[in-house]
């Protein structure tokens, strides 16, 4: 196991330590409704590297509650996934399909006990009903059947008796809680539609809310370990098993952030858009982020792990940057793939002086890869180079051939100009040379100095080939949809040429194509007779590499080409922030590119020193706001006033939140915001006590519970304090407090 733990790992350790589980058991849970993309990747490595890492378990488990928009094939391309990111799950590949009697069973258990009803408003209607953040839900007038109605209506729903959406079966706890997701959230909904695995048997589905944690249990879960954006989803999957009232030990919930990449889309919706729409190939398009498509391309799992690896854990969101992942494919291949020579755009060179042919043994690696391989490569009189290695009116620095200037054919001859062929058009058709004979790589004794060396292949012996060249699919950094497509993400070569040790009957296998990036032989198309190359990745620097911006309307940077590494201050940056200040990479990699957030984070940094709190607030809620407006309404030393609150426990985290909001819309002093609404944290144990004993002598039979070694109701009651006081409550003192009471 890794010797430094991200914060699951540390809430394993401990919960293994204190013989809460005997052992740990995650999951992994997609829907079957799209390809897996880098984001799973990131949940995969996690919930499949903790199993291993604590010799537990991890369960694959398809999420499969919506019949209309789930298939076989996204159940076959996850399987796919998880297996050559180089895991297994546990035995078999679960299905939440396969718990559907039991889940029917525990929503009537529900009825049962007053805590569901079947509801036959809108959609519109409940939504209406729920209410707003600052303003209490309605309950639904048909919260008032009986139970006996409830289980009457749910069996017919369960027959068929009902059209779509002419009933639904909702949990009846709170209208007026503060987390809206609890405010008689949504169990059961009419579906009639072919399940791909259960056919026509069922006609009503459960929402996410309700199967997820309880399949958790009946699978014994340990920890359930979903992305942020199911945060406020945890009191209904508490809600759910405490109130069920299932034996011990459950599942609990615990949210990591997801992973964003600029230029990139994630959303499977949106995914689904572009492959319906024909923007791309199919879900495999090596433009997509795919599993599937990134396979196609080339990546390698290593790679791929090694990326999730480097951004680690975090439970804060933030925005990775393309580069990053583009570096971890260079720092895999280079080390592993052969280097061969293909011309891309071919112009044919005539060595005048040269007659006869030989083989030249050239090795496939450079002196710094641990690695042994040769090929021969066939050496001719007619040879072709790339079109733009030679140039009649040299810029500075051009260091290739020139009418002056000889340079070096990589692992041959030195050759100089001697003239040009060219057509009635005054195109060039053909370069002559002269070679010099004494100048063989290896062997020269001619004295002739060149500055470089240029691929070329054997017009006789070449093969033809044709050549993928992948872009980005969007030209913004944060694209929406079809409508910020590049158009130029793929350009496809016919005519290139490439050494004949390259081509075989199925080449499985990665090059480094000199000079011109790192290709794969495309698992789909390619066949010997027509050999197809994806272009994976471009080498890290190219002279002729650039970099093309233009402000959009929304004063956004588009960027054509690859994305661009650090300069020298943002790698300065960058080291400053993660090494000295201690700042995730994530964090220090958005801070470091955006000189207006880390002009901003610096500002308000020499003013509190509180780097990580700062540079969470800075590179997510601060970022935020910068892409809605063009000027900012509070200031670096606003923030630094907020963070210093939220530090010496004025106000929680929850609040710090409503606090900025307010900020961003007025430019009002936090301060005053606090002082004003009275939001004051309360830590004072003698103000919340008296809280505490009034809501333990409320619920005594749960005080029982506890005592007899249902600890997990801590929660519960901590829970109550908090929403009494309206978040207000000092969460880490109310804990200490109500678990000293309920131990006395």
């Amino acid at each position: 196991m890794n010797e430094s733990k991200d914060f699951l790992r540390t809430i394993i350790d401990e919960d293994l330590k204190s013989g809460k589980y005997k052992e740990i058991i995650t999951r992994f849970p997609p829907e079957p409704n799209g390809f897996p993309h880098i984001g799973h990747a990131k949940s995969i490595c996690i919930n499949f590297g903790i199993a291993r890492d604590f010799e537990g378990q991890c369960n694959l488990r398809m999420d499969d509650t919506d019949p209309k928009k789930e298939d076989t094939k996204y159940v076959e391309a996850l399987k796919d996934a998880v297996k050559w990111l180089g895991f297994e799950w546990n035995t078999k590949v679960h299905f939440t399909s396969d718990y559907f009697s039991k889940l029917y069973d525990y929503a009537v258990e529900l009825i049962k006990i007053d805590k569901a009803y079947v509801d036959s408003l809108s959609e519109e209607e409940i939504r209406q009903y729920r209410g707003t953040v600052t303003q209490s839900g309605k309950r639904s007038k048909y919260a008032k059947r009986s139970v006996e109605e409830n289980l009457d209506l749910f069996a017919r729903m369960k027959n068929g008796e009902f059209k779509d959406g002419e009933h639904i079966l909702r949990a009846k706890i709170d209208m007026s809680a503060a987390n809206m997701k609890m405010r008689d959230p949504l169990l059961y909904r009419i579906r009639h539609a072919n399940h791909f695995r259960a056919g026509d048997k069922w006609c009503v589905y459960p929402m996410y809310d309700f199967a997820h944690c309880l399949s958790d249990y009946m699978e014994g879960v340990s920890h359930s370990i979903c992305t942020l954006e199911f945060e406020n989803n945890r009191d209904i999957y508490n809600w759910v098993l405490n109130t069920l009232k299932l034996e011990l030990p459950r599942p609990y919930q615990y949210e990591f952030a997801r992973l964003g990449i600029n230029y990139t889309i994630m959303s499977k919706r949106k995914l689904l858009e572009l492959v319906q729409s024909g923007e791309v190939s199919g879900w495999d398009d090596p433009r997509l982020p795919t599993i599937a498509g990134y396979k196609r391309r080339g990546y390698t799992p290593e790679s791929i792990l090694n990326f999730c690896d480097q951004i680690g854990i975090a439970k804060a969101n933030s925005m990775v940057d393309v580069s990053q992942l583009e570096f971890c494919i260079r720092d895999d291949l280079n080390k592993k793939v052969p280097r061969v020579m293909c011309v891309l755009d071919p112009i044919k060179v005539n060595i005048v002086n040269y007659d006869g042919c030989e083989k030249i043994d050239a090795s496939y690696y450079p002196h710094d890869v641990p690695k042994e391989g040769t090929r021969e490569l066939p050496f001719s009189k007619d040879i072709y180079i790339e079109r733009d290695d030679f140039n009649q009116n040299p810029p500075k620095d051009y260091f290739r051939l020139t009418p002056e200037q000889p340079v070096r054919l990589k692992h041959a001859y030195i050759i100089s100009f001697k003239e040009l062929i060219k057509d009635a058009s005054g195109n060039i058709i053909e370069i002559k040379v002269n070679y010099h004979s004494d100048s063989k790589s290896g062997v020269d004794t001619s004295g002739i100095k060149v500055k470089s060396a240029i691929q070329w292949v054997s017009a006789k012996e070449c093969k033809k080939v044709e050549v993928r060249l992948y872009n980005r699919l969007f030209l913004v950094e944060n694209p929406e949809g079809i409508k910020d497509i590049n158009p130029n993400s793929l350009q496809i070569i016919k005519n290139a040429l490439i050494e004949p040790a390259v081509i075989n009957e199925k080449p499985d296998e990665r090059f480094q194509f000199e000079r011109q990036g790192y290709f794969y032989a495309d698992p789909i198309d390619y066949t010997e007779q027509n050999p197809v190359f994806n272009k994976i990745v471009a080498l890290k620097d190219s002279w002729t590499k650039k970099v093309k911006t233009t402000k959009t309307k929304a004063n956004k940077i588009q960027i054509d080409g690859e994305a661009a590494p650090m300069n020298e201050e943002q790698n300065k940056a960058f080291n400053k922030y993660a090494n000295e200040l201690k700042l995730n990479n994530e964090l220090a990699n958005i801070l470091a590119r955006d000189e207006e957030l880390s002009h901003f984070f610096e500002e308000s940094l020499s003013l509190l020193n509180s780097p990580i709190t700062l540079a969470n607030m800075v590179a997510n809620e601060v970022a935020r706001e910068l892409k809605q407006t063009t000027k900012l309404k509070f200031t670096p030393k606003q923030i630094a006033e907020l963070v210093g609150m939220i530090d010496d426990g004025t106000i929680s985290n929850k609040i710090a939140k409503q606090v900025f909001e307010e900020m961003a819309k007025s430019g009002e002093n936090p301060n005053a915001i606090v002082e004003s609404k009275g939001l004051v944290q309360i830590s004072d144990p003698s103000k919340l006590s008296p809280i505490i004993d009034e809501i333990i002598a409320k619920n005594p039979t749960n005080v029982a519970k506890f005592k007899e070694g249902n600890t997990k109701l801590l929660g519960f009651f901590v829970g109550q304090v908090l929403k009494t006081t309206g978040g207000k409550a000092n969460p880490k003192v109310v804990n200490e407090l109500v678990a000293k009471k309920l131990n006395e």
